[in-house]
């Protein structure tokens, strides 16, 4: 019997989200839905999903209708109720990027970068207060916290602070935060003239939380590895994963 991850309870929950986004109700949506979850946990191809979920092809095929449309990030989107917006952590990681990942027809950017270590993408995250996600984008692997700090925060809700490691130390930065109405907690690099006299390292300390939560999502091996092709359906990947994670509450 395959494991399955939804209970009805959450089942019900995520059912009443897709239906408000334009799903139909077809009589195979529940198992549709845990094939793309088994696709997600084991991180094997489309056409090695067990019978059970149907035909792979079928089950692909929708997972890559919703991508499109961007319903699936809207099912994280509507997922996120209620967050606790005291805290804001901003961090990034670095996935690698399987050979099948490479490829995708046309010249449009799939967020796949090149370096010595190899082709690798780069998952840039939101966590509000209790380590949930709320905001997330995705870049090529070789790109650089700090380039993508500014639509990253310009994109997530206001928060009372804001914490992000030494990678974004950057004035720049810093205005953009306060600008938002919140106070940035970055801590400055060693070679700084300013110092870090102002830094209140026990808060800086809860940033834990948002590499908890890359652990977190890192559990599901079609994140802890790219396999997607498209950068479109690899953050459709991630944003399954993230609304999976805000089901229970």
């Amino acid at each position: 019997m395959i494991r399955l991850m939804l209970n009805d309870e959450h089942w019900s929950k995520f059912k009443d989200i897709m239906l408000q986004n334009g799903i139909y109700d077809k009589p195979n949506l529940r198992i549709v839905v845990e094939g793309i979850l088994y696709r997600m946990r084991v991180g094997c191809p489309w056409r090695d999903l067990p019978e059970c979920f149907g035909n792979w092809n079928s089950v692909y095929k929708q997972f890559n209708r919703w991508s499109a449309a961007g319903k699936i990030m809207n099912f994280f989107k509507m997922m996120v109720q209620d967050p606790d917006l005291e805290w804001g952590f901003i961090d990034g990681s670095i996935v690698r990027s399987h050979q099948h990942s490479a490829g995708a027809p046309g010249n449009e950017d799939q967020g796949i970068g090149i370096s010595c270590g190899g082709n690798s993408t780069k998952i840039h995250m939101v966590v509000e207060s209790c380590g949930f996600p709320i905001e997330f984008d995705i870049t090529g692997g070789e790109v650089h916290d700090s380039k993508k700090a500014p639509d990253l925060i310009e994109k997530m809700p206001v928060t009372e602070f804001t914490i992000a490691d030494k990678g974004y130390d950057s004035e720049e930065l810093r205005k953009q935060i306060m600008e938002k109405g919140s106070i940035p907690v970055i801590p400055r690099k060693s070679n700084s003239k300013i110092g870090n006299t102002t830094m209140d390292w026990c808060l800086y300390k809860y940033r834990h939380l948002v590499e908890n939560l890359f652990a977190r999502i890192k559990h599901f091996r079609a994140i802890a590895t790219r396999y997607d092709k498209l950068k479109r359906n690899f953050a459709a990947m991630i944003s399954m994963a993230c609304a999976y994670l805000w089901l229970p509450l």
